[in-house]
């Protein structure tokens, strides 16, 4: 490698103020983190929680902060003299718009109902805009004040990303522990408006009170010396957008792993961010403190082995989780210490790429915007083709393995930018090549019953081994020897229709004739396997059945199970592939008899959705006069409040509680003339010339007179479940319901 030429001049040290600003800019990343996750959260209550939906929104901050990125390196130009004032500033702007962010994104949202894609993906963009523009800004504008005055741009760069990325990090923690759990949305956002406004605050007092030190600081004009640059500017573009594709496509992989292993825990994703960010912004302190001194062969090198190490780690990752599963839940915590292992070891490339592409001249602040841009934009282009694209045609395992092709392409590259000799270059390259191979040969059997070993984790009990499993981009569907449907890693129901033999509670879609005396058109939000569909569809009395599910995977599923398979060509049927809650939302002349939801558990992230009072509301809109919703609470207290204190009339039945407008008679005769008249495919579900039919029917009959066929307590009125719950809150969007607090062992 070249001897690198001598740095810039060095401006005069003014430590006091670069620590101040240091310490500002790791607590400004608290309320940016804090903002990102509110704000992802209401707009996915608006636009859905469907995977392009997510791409959308992920983009939209992604694409702001690149643009922000721009902004700063064009004013740090204009106003080195004011660093404190323009950082105050944005501070504050960004305070005023989280006050009204929630009231703006609610009003705009139902602005763009039945928005095509395209449309939606511009109206999100324009919400995050301005925020996100102005967080962007602060990267560009704080590295032009400290490379002036260390000539080291990697290390400047490394230190203030250090710094920042911390307390994103930091965020991630304290809105998974204490914010969300306790003080939901808006709460939330409040801490985070003070916090922008404390910071404004201290800014401006920090520049009266230091503006001395700050003149002293910029007097000294830049003395234009030899560069420091290694690497051509566009080459570095191009490395820093590839790594940014590969960074992003890495956090995705490993989210979709943790969901899996938590169960779909709203906790999961805050964990996996705040791990990724911390390491990150060790690998970027790493880097910074390399490229503070000389970056001779030895230490590229180095740096070079982390950037292989992180792509075998991420390799290895799901067949490590499944090593220790043995250790039972405690394997999420395993998976998060390595997802801050790899992160660490990747986190060196942004630093590295600013030192060898950057000189240290007028125009530092804005080459680091293009470059952070142009990372941004890589980041943007791996949500968007990883998790909308890669994620619906490749498994857990083909993803890791292409993901170590990226990461090791984009290792080789820089490697052969940079002046190796010829011999280094054919050894980086043949290495990275065998790597490859080797992984694309072992991934499958190393892999091999990974899912199954996660899924179980130490069960005690004998379990059936997951037989099938369908991946794509709305989630994992695993399904066991005995039949059962796992969701996202937990129970999503089973493939049977026997309500003599009652395997999965298919008694409550049979019990629709019990409450309803004429159901004809029906919605069912949530398609699962399909057994309830079947229920539903072959009632008698049914005219039309609409399902709407998120994951079209499970319809793959159900084509494959005598069982349920008819239920696809069921002329009564029409299957819509959405998130509920928007599906509804765009179609507010859709009135139904009946609505039912065996949707999932409370504490499932985003199943608040499904349960808080502004769904119920909506809800009630949509079902026509003397229309009922019936939908799982799966056994929570607050759950059942809320639907009694939403709709006047109503009970719990078993698990699931039956509300209505008007009032709700029980009918056991007209329940039992429904039952013996219903067949499936042909056959009767009840046969009563067989006594294990006919026993199984009296059981049910029985259940009018307190009988105990599914347990005691199998009804329970709502005034009896008001006073139970008392001391309880209800669920709401804002709140969030049990999602952040279930961890805790918190109603």
């Amino acid at each position: 490698m070249n001897t690198p030429a001598l740095p810039a001049e060095k401006k005069p040290s003014t430590p006091g103020l670069e620590r101040l600003i240091a310490v500002l800019f790791f607590c400004s990343g608290v309320p940016a983190l804090t903002y990102q996750l509110v704000w992802q959260r209401a707009l996915f209550s608006i636009f859905g929680v469907n995977m392009e939906s997510v791409t959308v929104v992920v983009t939209a901050f992604m694409l702001g902060l690149g643009i922000g990125s721009l902004a700063g390196g064009w004013v740090s130009k204009r106003s080195r003299l004011h660093l404190l004032l323009v950082f105050a500033t944005i501070e504050a702007l960004t305070g005023v718009f989280g006050v009204i962010s929630l009231r703006l994104f609610a009003s705009v949202g139902m602005l763009t109902l039945g928005l095509p894609l395209y449309m939606t993906a511009s109206v999100t963009l324009a919400l995050v805009l301005v925020p996100t523009l102005l967080m962007g800004a602060t990267l560009p504008i704080l590295v032009e004040f400290f490379a002036s005055r260390s000539g080291s741009v990697g290390g400047t760069v490394g230190q203030l990303y250090f710094v920042n990325t911390l307390g994103a990090s930091a965020a991630c923690l304290i809105a998974t522990l204490l914010l969300f759990p306790f003080l939901g949305m808006q709460g939330s956002i409040y801490v985070a408006v003070g916090i922008n406004f404390a910071l404004a605050g201290g800014a401006l007092i920090a520049h009266v009170c230091m503006r001395g030190a700050w003149t002293e600081g910029s007097a000294v004009a830049r003395v234009p010396t030899a560069s420091t640059q290694r690497l051509a500017f566009l080459p570095t573009l191009g490395l820093a957008y590839l790594g940014g594709f590969v960074s992003l496509s890495y956090e995705l992989y490993f989210f979709r792993t943790v969901s899996f292993a938590s169960g779909s825990s709203a906790s999961a994703f805050g964990l996996t961010l705040g791990a990724f960010l911390l390491g990150l912004a060790g690998g970027a302190r790493i880097a910074g403190n390399y490229c503070r001194t000389e970056l001779n062969p030895s230490t590229v090198r180095r740096l070079l082995s982390m950037l292989v190490g992180a792509a075998l780690l991420a390799f290895l990752f799901l067949p490590m989780q499944a090593a220790v599963s043995w250790i039972g839940p405690q394997t999420v915590g395993f998976a998060i210490l390595l997802i801050y292992v790899q992160s660490l070891l990747w986190g060196v490339i942004l630093p590295i790429l600013a030192e060898l592409g950057i000189p240290p001249d007028s125009n530092v602040g804005l080459r680091t915007g293009q470059i952070y841009l142009a990372n941004i934009l890589g980041s943007a282009s791996g949500a968007i083709l990883t998790g909308f694209v890669a994620m619906n045609y490749l498994t857990l395992v083909q993803q890791s393995t292409v993901l170590l092709a990226l990461a090791l392409v984009c290792t080789c590259l820089l490697a052969l930018a940079l002046p190796f000799s010829r011999h280094g270059r054919f050894a980086i390259g043949g290495v990275s090549a065998v790597m490859v191979a080797v992984a694309a040969q072992i991934a499958g059997p190393l892999n091999s019953g990974s899912l199954d070993r996660i899924l179980w984790k130490n069960a005690p009990q004998p379990h059936a081994h997951v037989v099938q499993v369908v991946e794509n981009r709305s989630g994992i569907i695993a399904v066991d020897s005995n039949g059962v449907v796992y969701g996202n890693g937990v129970y999503d129901g089973r493939f049977s229709t026997d309500v003599v033999h009652d395997s999965n509670g298919i008694v409550r879609p049979f019990a629709l004739s019990l409450y309803h005396p004429a159901p004809r058109k029906l919605l069912m939000v949530g398609l699962a396997s399909g057994s309830w569909g079947q229920v539903l569809a072959n009632n008698p009395n049914v005219e039309s059945l609409t399902v709407v599910e998120i994951n079209p995977g499970y319809q793959h599923l159900i084509a494959q199970r005598a069982e349920v398979k008819s239920l696809l060509s069921n002329p009564k049927v029409v299957l819509i592939t959405d998130d509920g809650r928007r599906w509804l939302r765009q179609h507010p002349d859709r009135r139904f008899d009946a609505v039912i939801m065996n949707t999932t558990f409370h504490f499932r992230a985003n199943a608040t959705n499904l349960l808080s009072v502004e769904f119920l509301n909506q809800m009630r809109g949509h079902l026509l006069p003397g229309g009922t919703l019936f939908y799982n609470t799966t056994e929570s207290a607050r759950v059942q409040r809320t639907g009694c204190l939403v709709f006047p009339h109503g009970m719990r039945i078993g698990n699931h509680l039956l509300v209505s407008i008007d009032p709700i008679s029980l009918n056991f005769a007209r329940w039992r003339e429904v039952l013996l008249r219903t067949s499936i495919d042909g056959r009767p579900v009840i046969d009563p010339s067989r006594a294990e039919d006919s026993k199984a029917l009296d059981g049910l009959m029985a259940l009018e007179s307190g009988g105990q066929a599914y347990g005691p307590g199998y009804f329970e009125p709502c005034a009896a479940i008001l006073a139970r719950t008392a001391t309880l809150a209800s669920v709401t969007d804002d709140n969030m319901g049990t999602e952040w607090r279930y961890p805790l062992g918190l109603q």
